[in-house]
């Protein structure tokens, strides 16, 4: 079956329905609006006789598996997870000032790169599946988060029960330029930093100590950590009364990335032994929130090179490729899963105004996406 050329003559449904999930606007904090524009997707995946098992959330959009499978589909090796996402980082009403359009080869629109393009690709990859009467090697499972853009732990608690029971995971968040596909990931650990000193008057600051300077002496030495490529981002920093007073208390919260688990192990390590700098002072850390990192493992790397011959079938060159930031793979991925991630459309500007996908990318990596499905 000529994939390609079966999803460019269905570009104009793929578009339409792209724009519909635009439209329907889906930020992570309104459970509303994330469960309605989840809704529609639902409503194509049922059709295509999906098995849906919903698990109810009260702050959060629900969440939502869907679960795939055909006469004589083999069981053996666990399912294939398909990881999405439906929710944004767009505020309601940005679709008044960053409408959808295409411009070329360029679709324009608040998330459409990240992700609606890829529950798009899904919804036609397992409508091909179904429609064509083609037959996976094996069970297909689609997990629909609702707030992956702020992470959750009743989402990433499921995330990681479904990857126990499965066999490998698709994540199809935006791809990187030129081909390339996200084999790693850095994990992220966000660390609240406070100091205490002793208040004192500024006239005198040799009675006091000076919590700022405390934590100013922290922050210096976590900058000096020893890990190869740590990012360090000092986010919010608070501390302190009057100008004429030593400050009393100090704190900062920091965003740290890194990309192995022994680097993870490294990091835990001196936050733990955190000792003060200044005589007098006290210090402590505590972790706020926790991404782990997604490795290249020896078995992701024989998953990539399967996917890679697979795609030279198509006529594309998958490339391996790492990004900074974390995302539901990297879950997965810390339970020894292999994993493959950024099978989405190619595009420009997450987060960004100029947000917008590669037309033709989004339908070469359906085509992908489909044999993936049919033949790992």
């Amino acid at each position: 079956m000529d994939f390609l050329r079966y999803f460019r003559s269905r570009q104009g449904e793929m578009v339409r329905l792209l724009k519909n999930l635009v439209q329907l606007e889906s930020p992570t904090s309104e459970k509303k609006a994330v469960d309605r524009c989840c809704a529609e997707v639902l409503k194509h995946l049922t059709g295509l006789g999906g098995l849906v098992k919903k698990f109810p959330q009260k702050e959060i959009g629900d969440l939502h598996l869907i679960e795939f499978g055909w006469p004589g589909t083999r069981a053996s090796g666990g399912p294939i997870l398909v990881l999405t996402h439906i929710d944004t980082v767009w505020p309601l009403g940005t679709i008044d000032r960053m409408p959808f359009y295409l411009a070329g080869d360029k679709v324009f629109g608040p998330g459409a790169l990240d992700m609606k393009a890829g529950m798009v690709m899904a919804v036609f990859a397992l409508g091909a599946i179904s429609n064509l009467g083609v037959k996976p090697r094996r069970k297909i499972w689609l997990f629909i988060n609702s707030a992956e853009e702020t992470g959750n732990d009743d989402s990433h608690r499921q995330i990681a029960a479904l990857a126990k029971k499965a066999g490998l995971v698709l994540c199809l968040e935006p791809g990187l330029p030129g081909g390339t596909i996200k084999v790693q990931r850095k994990g992220r650990v966000v660390v609240r930093i406070d100091c205490s000193g002793r208040q004192a008057h500024a006239s005198t600051p040799d009675k006091g100590v000076n919590a700022i300077e405390e934590l100013m002496a922290q922050l210096q030495k976590l900058k000096k950590l020893k890990i190869k490529d740590l990012s360090l981002n000092i986010g919010l920093i608070g501390g302190g009364e009057k100008a004429n007073v030593v400050p009393e208390k100090a704190w900062a919260i920091c965003d740290l990335r890194f990309w192995t688990s022994q680097d993870l192990n490294t990091l835990k390590s001196y936050l733990r032994e955190l000792r003060p700098a200044l005589k007098g002072a006290r210090v402590r850390a505590s972790l706020q929130s926790f991404t782990p990192p997604m490795e290249f493992s020896p078995a992701s790397r024989q998953l990539f090179n399967r996917a890679r011959e697979i795609a030279s079938s198509l006529g594309m060159d998958l490339v391996p490729g790492r990004s900074g930031g974390g995302s539901d793979a990297s879950i997965a991925s810390h339970l020894g899963l292999p994993c493959l991630d950024g099978l989405g459309p190619e595009g420009e500007g997450m987060h960004a105004p100029h947000e917008h996908l590669l037309l033709p990318t989004m339908i070469q990596r359906t085509a992908l996406l489909t044999r993936l499905l049919l033949e790992l």
